[in-house]
């Protein structure tokens, strides 16, 4: 398949008329969605967005390619649009965008419509053929660009292959290795890949470079290969196979990185400007400048590693034994249905503290943090330290296997086998149960008992404060650290007491947000667009399903009326959760567990209450769609 069957003509923006990047996305997908190139707007818009999240696909020099592969792809698309303005499209550079390219790949893409999306991405490297895009006035200009570049790329290829077949290794020659990766691995491992390798033909440097894109590893590094290199360049944003490094001088950077920075990744991998990599020490990174972000945002990384991993057994868990208490009326504590489901879930919620601890230390210290972690979880179990026990137990042994490494770092090279096998798992045992036992455990304890005491003594008013608080937190940022700040703290009150009042209030104050923006939708038409319409009533959908994060990209777009008037609904949907004694044992669900709730028509009022008030302020305080464009 070649890149022009991909790049159709009738969907190519020769003007894009948006100024900001959320909207400039809008209008694509809307071309794509005009096309039937795609059939669930809201949810490759949510590829696309989430895409963005982890880095920009604003490459720098102009050029941007967002991207998504997900299953609202009908057929794989790439879509060509160019701003004569330029957009703030948050690229790697700081400078405006002017083409953009839109890529559309289904979830089961095959082999041809991955290499002709690579062969874009390789020819986007070139500085001659985006000048001669930048001018182009048509989209037949445009096709054929790519129709005569193509072809140009084809005939070197088959010369570059056939050199291939009677190889010359010049020993004497500098000679560097890299991987390239992204996330999606559809078009920045490969224009990394070219700009490395362009740049160490200019810089007389012999270079292999191995991709590891959607269609899987390519150009594999051979044993001999990494042997013979200089130095070792990762430019990647996922994680790549490490340990074959051992002992090289590895530069590890973002994939754009590999795109912007060539030389510069070239040149310290060259001199050797890298720390060297320890397969045995793997969850050191080894990174040289980059850009690690704060402590808070690593201990938040580190934090949510656990959670993650944890809330498969608090939901199924937590689901298992509100049923079983549904069930116990009809058939009693001693039947087999209730004993099953009831026993069922409580095994899954023995392993809460102990996975989210081993997670968390898992995420710091990497694989020899796992044990320590469980262990001193479980501790945190038998000696009712609860929740914020475990939550120790997690910091505190993937520190203690960061504190090993160094400790350990000078020990004889003939020993270095020992340390993941025998060292890391005696001495870090060693660690965390020492200060479970006689510091974190009896500290922790008390404090969880204090907490629990205060909680079941909160009077009426107290606890309708605690109530809006937690599910106005809910809709602050959707889904980010305040999101997850008030549903960790309801998860722990929830594990360690088995009382699902406060993740009633959590649930209506996630559920407000998505729901809100559907009926304001709906009621104001028109204050939002059509492609937003549509997004809206998704979002009916995403709000009865508890995913907050469906209305992400309203307050993306809007974040002052949608953010504020969000948490207003969610702070009184919480509240009210609280003064009408409402609970609901299980974590998540949201509509579809609110059956499991001891008062399920009071928790749909509240629902009905938030979103309405919700509504209403967006809908009034929003401008209409002729006064934005104005």
């Amino acid at each position: 398949m070649k890149i022009t069957d991909l790049l159709l003509k009738n969907i190519m923006i020769m003007d894009l008329k948006s100024t900001r990047k959320e909207a400039a996305i809008d209008e694509m997908i809307a071309s794509l969605a005009a096309q039937n190139r795609i059939g669930d707007i809201a949810l490759f818009k949510q590829g696309i967005l989430d895409r963005e999240a982890q880095t920009s696909t604003g490459l720098g020099d102009g050029i941007a390619m967002p991207h998504a592969k997900n299953a609202a792809v009908n057929e794989a698309t790439v879509l060509f649009a160019k701003s004569s303005n330029g957009i703030d499209y948050e690229a790697l550079d700081g400078q405006p965008t002017h083409l953009f390219f839109m890529i559309a790949a289904p979830e089961g893409a095959n082999d041809t419509h991955l290499q002709a999306l690579a062969s874009l991405a390789r020819l986007l490297v070139s500085p001659e053929f985006v000048a001669s895009l930048r001018n182009a006035n048509t989209p037949e200009e445009v096709h054929s660009l790519f129709e005569n570049a193509e072809k140009e790329r084809l005939e070197k290829e088959h010369e570059e292959q056939k050199d291939q077949e009677t190889p010359k290794q010049d020993t004497s020659r500098p000679f560097v290795i890299a991987v390239t990766a992204c996330p999606t691995g559809i078009a920045h491992t490969y224009m990394a890949e070219d700009a490395l390798k362009k740049k160490a033909a200019e810089m007389n440097i012999d270079i292999k470079v191995e991709t590891n894109g959607t269609e899987g590893v390519k150009n594999r590094l051979s044993a001999n290969d990494i042997k013979r290199a200089a130095g070792v360049i990762i430019a990647a944003d996922k994680n790549v196979e490490m340990n074959r490094f051992d002992g090289k001088h590895l530069l590890q950077r973002p994939v754009s990185d590999g795109i912007r920075k060539p030389a510069e990744l070239i040149e310290k991998a060259m001199n050797k400007q890298a720390p060297i990599y320890y397969a045995n020490d793997s969850g050191n990174s080894n990174r040289e400048d980059n850009e690690g972000g704060s402590v808070l945002s690593k201990v938040y990384k580190d934090l949510m590693n656990g959670i993650s991993h944890m809330l498969p057994f608090v939901v199924g868990g937590g689901i298992l034994l509100a049923l079983s208490f549904l069930v116990e009326p009809y058939f009693g504590d001693k039947s087999e249905i209730f004993i099953f489901l009831n026993s069922l879930g409580g095994n899954a919620f023995r392993f809460l503290i102990p996975i989210l601890a081993g997670y968390i230390a898992m995420s710091i210290g990497d694989r020899p943090g796992l044990m320590p972690g469980m262990v001193g979880g479980f501790m945190a179990v038998e000696s009712n330290a609860g929740f914020l026990g475990g939550l120790a137990a997690g910091f505190i042994a993937g520190y203690s296997i960061l504190l090993l490494r160094r400790v350990l770092k000078g020990i004889p090279k003939s020993l270095e086998g020992l340390k993941s096998i025998l060292l890391y798992p005696v001495l870090s045992l060693l660690i965390i149960g020492f200060l479970m036992y006689f510091i974190v455990d009896p500290v922790f304890s008390t404090i969880n008992t204090a907490m629990i005491n205060f909680l079941e003594n909160l009077g009426t008013g107290n606890a309708v404060l605690l109530g809006a608080l937690l599910g106005g937190m809910m809709a602050i940022d959707m889904g980010g650290p305040f999101n997850k700040a008030a549903y960790t703290f309801s998860i722990g009150i929830f594990t360690d007491t088995g009382d699902g009042s406060l993740m009633a209030a959590v649930m209506a104050g996630g559920m407000i947000p998505p729901l809100a923006i559907a009926l304001a939708s709906t009621l104001f038409k028109n204050k939002f667009t059509a492609d937003e319409r549509k997004s809206g009533l998704t979002n009916y959908i995403l709000g009865l399903s508890f995913i907050t994060e469906g209305a992400i990209p309203f307050a993306a777009a809007d974040p002052l009326r949608v953010i504020t008037s969000s948490v207003v609904g969610a702070a009184i949907a919480g509240g009210l959760t609280q003064f009408w004694n409402i609970s609901i044992p299980a974590p998540h669900g949201g509509i579809f567990a609110i059956g499991l709730s001891n008062h399920a028509l009071l928790f749909l009022v509240t629902l009905a209450i938030g979103m309405v008030i919700s509504a209403l302020i967006l809908g009034f305080w929003k401008k209409t769609i002729t006064e934005e464009l104005s």
